[in-house]
Formats: C-alpha cells, structure tokens, sequence
C-alpha cells in the first residue's frame, strides 16, 4: 500500500505560510503544499509541527509580516527558513494587542 500523501494548503496568493493537514509531521518530513490553482510543491519540513499549524513557504525575514489565509496574522521576531515551522517562537502576533493601543499603533 502506498504512504498517503502528508498535505499542506496554501489557500491565498498573498500567503507565506501554509498550513498543515496530516499527522505525525517531524523534522525532514516531506509535505506536498496545495494552492488554490491546483499547483502543488513538495517541501522539506523544518521541526515538528502539530496538525493545523503552519510552516513558511519561503524565507520571511525577521520583521516581515507573516500572511495566512490572505490576512496578515503576525510579524516575524526572527528569520524563518522556507519549511519551517512557524509558531509563538518565530511569530509576534498582532491581533489583540492593546499595548499597541496604548502606544498608538494600528492593529
């Protein structure tokens, strides 16, 4: 029997990140991203990452805005590398963040 195929989605253009859809994602796994055109690419995974969450389809430099579903969910606090895994460790979100309203800064 074949090894079923571990998915990932792109589902936006403007997206930098993908999100996983399979289990027992490690570190080397190999992950086949989908795009809404039907294009599909495989990638080498970087970390362990849990169903649901997200690796970078390409570098994001440290400070850049991370893009899924077409939204921008989160700036960058350190270079990602494309198939990394990206999370709390990598991401600063910007959602909810009232210390930036305090300061003035736009959510």
């Amino acid at each position: 029997m074949a090894e079923e195929k571990k998915i990932a989605l792109k589902v936006n253009d403007k997206d930098n990140v993908a999100t996983i859809f399979a289990n027992g994602i490690t570190d080397g796994s190999i992950v086949e991203i989908r795009d809404p055109h039907g294009n599909m690419e495989e990638m080498r995974v970087i970390g362990d990452v849990p169903y649901g969450h997200k690796i970078a389809v390409r570098p994001i430099g440290k400070g850049e805005l991370i893009v899924k579903y077409g939204e921008e969910i989160g700036l960058a606090s350190a270079d990602i590398r494309e198939g990394e895994y990206v999370h709390v460790h990598n991401l600063e979100s910007m959602r909810g963040r009232g210390d930036w309203a305090k300061e003035g800064r736009k959510e």
